[in-house]
């Protein structure tokens, strides 16, 4: 029977109740409402009561209320949603319809000698504040009646938000109103101790020390809320850290930006994602510098559709470049990217052009050089995966480092203003394929842009460590050996990792962009490392899973290639300031050009003969510090460090 009830409530409500219907019953009240407020003047003695005048002002008010209505348009939101705004709404119609009645009552009495409409004052004040009452409490009642019959109380999901400010109210009635779960909202949590102890409308505000004994007080609480904005990524870590050892789901609201229409839906509060807790200060960077820079410009992107590539290609959007020609060999990521880019720039000035090529193919990158001569080139093609790497050294050799040459040398061909290569914190010492391809890309970079006879191009190679959400990344694999029940493979229990954002490091080559004078190596401030099983441990207590009891976590040895730390420079190196305190210049030791064209030559025959082990030891000769780990080509170390025999 109860549901039955809910449901013709509900059908009601959302076929019957239309704003017209609204409108009606609000000039019905306002009817009503006109002869309530005679019936009180006279105190309820009806021989004082003519009927004709209460006919003619009851009329002039509903005209005149009418008016008011539709011009505040305070009819037209759904009750049972119905908020503080709309009862502003439906006292600013009353109150301006009961001064255009005022101002009809001074102008008949001041210039008529013979009054058509006899509105006493007294009755004017009654009406407006029996009116406006009866306006508002009637939205009020349709609301809770709602809600009282369309609550099924045998599946409320209790609920904790922390945050009592603005944002927390917000999230409050939007899990009331919205949606199809029946949320009940039985505590506030806030730092704030004038508002502790106090409520906001009914529910009590509690004191976030105090989270654990009201989590026991209030029994069954299955989901905590954080809705706090502008707190700074390290609190809001620490305030997270305590919420999810309670064994509790634990949600987010978003940003204000991110809500739809600028309204916050049931559905965007969403579970905390172990990226909410790895961000960190945002990077502010001298973006107006950026676009006088970009700006009118033919800026090319090569491996554009990649994690990082396309990244560039979104913020460089909003910097009105003339042209974009996004290169990659990877057809299908080039044809969602260009999917991506039209939905988000439906019109846009920027000529949009894509280009399947591979940059390893020189030919195929010179005609695309020649055809649009890019001014700024963003090199992020190459491939990354340590492991695949380290089975496949031919291809991060052709790719990384010969493919970096080619677009590097077409761009001194073209006469390219900068070139910026993406790089990486594994070109630091070193200790597979993938770090020794990149750091003799960067070198080959360097000593291009160390030469005075190209004054033209200047040479910019970014250096960073791991980004969150790329391709491949080890928080998309642990997501997705949660949600098949596990384990969390982890290589190391002691295996470390830096972590920055997709934004903050395209951020950081832009601003390298604008930053460089030639053969500069920009390094990030990365913060504090992050310990990876600390990262999977987290990543199961946000699934709202226990450890050890629901899901495991295995280890499984060093891959081939892979260190336990990384590291962005050399103790060797040293690091000049630049303008922004988290990025820095790297004095980095380059190569004399007759020393690398040599090491090249001996590297590209090696590739010809396709021998795995002669291109690796061409590399670790090129590369002094280049050592492998855990790897079949340790033994070309050992074999270098024996001592020569002499007879």
């Amino acid at each position: 029977m109860q549901q039955k009830l809910r449901l013709l409530l509900g059908n009601f409500s959302d076929k019957f109740l239309s704003r017209w219907v609204v409108l009606f019953i609000d000039l019905v009240i306002v009817f009503i409402g006109t002869i309530l407020a005679y019936i009180i003047r006279s105190n309820f003695d009806f021989s004082f009561l003519r009927v004709g005048q209460i006919v003619v002002s009851s009329l002039l008010f509903v005209f005149v209320s009418g008016i008011c209505f539709l011009f505040f348009r305070s009819y037209i939101s759904i009750i049972r949603h119905t908020s503080m705004k709309d009862a502003v709404l439906v006292f600013k119609s009353v109150s301006v319809a009961v001064l255009i009645i005022a101002m009809i009552r001074w102008l008949e009495i001041s210039f008529f000698e013979h009054k058509l409409i006899e509105i006493p004052l007294s009755v004017v004040v009654i009406y407006y504040l029996t009116v406006l009452f009866i306006l508002v409490s009637f939205r009020i009642f349709v609301k809770y009646s709602y809600h009282i019959f369309h609550r099924d109380n045998s599946q409320l999901v209790n609920t904790l938000i922390v945050g009592a400010g603005e944002l927390g109210l917000v999230a409050k009635n939007t899990l009331i109103n919205g949606g199809s779960t029946n949320y009940r909202v039985v505590g506030l949590v806030d730092e704030n101790t004038g508002k502790i102890g106090k409520t906001i409308e009914g529910t009590k505000i509690y004191h976030f020390d105090d989270i654990t004994s009201v989590f026991i007080e209030k029994k069954n609480v299955s989901e905590i809320i954080f809705a706090i904005q502008n707190i700074k990524p390290e609190r809001k870590r620490k305030f997270i850290d305590a919420l999810i050892k309670l064994n509790v789901t634990v949600k987010i609201v978003p940003a204000v930006e991110k809500w739809i229409d600028g309204e916050l839906n049931v559905s965007q509060i969403k579970r905390i994602k172990i990226e909410d807790l790895l961000q960190r200060e945002p990077i502010k960077l001298d973006n107006p510098e950026v676009k006088r820079f970009i700006e009118g410009r033919t800026v090319m992107i090569t491996g554009a559709a990649g994690s990082i590539g396309s990244e560039i290609v979104r913020q460089l959007l909003f910097f009105s470049p003339s042209k974009l020609v996004m290169v990659d060999q990877a057809e299908t990521p080039l044809f969602e990217l260009r999917l991506d880019i039209l939905k988000l720039l439906k019109d846009t000035a920027v000529e949009l052009i894509f280009k399947v090529a591979d940059v390893s193919n020189k030919t195929r990158m010179a005609y695309i050089f020649n055809k649009h001569r890019p001014q700024v080139v963003f090199h992020a093609a190459a491939y990354k995966h340590v492991p695949m790497m380290e089975d496949n050294p031919w291809e991060a050799v052709r790719v990384n480092v010969f493919g970096t040459k080619n677009v590097a040398d077409l761009s001194i061909e073209f006469d390219v203003e900068r070139f910026v290569m993406i790089s990486t914190d594994k070109a630091v010492r070193p200790t597979n394929v993938m770090g020794a391809s990149k750091k003799l890309a960067e070198l080959y970079c360097q000593q291009c842009g160390n030469q005075m006879r190209y004054p033209i191009t200047k040479f910019i190679t970014t250096r960073f460590g791991n980004v969150l959400g790329s391709n491949g990344s080890v928080i998309k694999i642990f997501r997705d050996q949660i949600g098949a029940g596990g384990p969390v493979t982890v290589t190391h229990p002691e295996i470390i990792r830096y972590f920055m954002t997709i934004p903050e490091a395209c951020q950081l080559v832009l601003e390298a962009s604008v930053m460089g004078t030639g053969s500069d190596v920009f390094i990030f401030d990365m913060g504090e490392p992050v310990k990876i099983v600390d990262l999977a441990k987290k990543m199961i207590l946000l699934a709202g899973l226990e450890l050890e009891k629901e899901i495991d976590i295995v280890f499984t040895g060093l891959r081939p290639g892979e260190k336990l730390y990384e590291e962005l420079l050399l103790s060797s190196e040293n690091t000049l300031p630049t303008h922004h305190s988290k990025i820095m210049i790297a004095q980095v030791e380059s190569m004399p050009e007759n020393k690398m064209l040599r090491s090249l030559q001996r590297l590209e025959k090696s590739i010809r003969l396709t021998d795995n082990f002669m291109i690796v030891s061409e590399l670790k000769r090129i590369i002094p510090d280049y050592v492998s780990n855990n790897s079949v080509f340790e033994k070309l170390d050992k074999k270098q460090a024996q001592p020569a025999i002499h007879n």
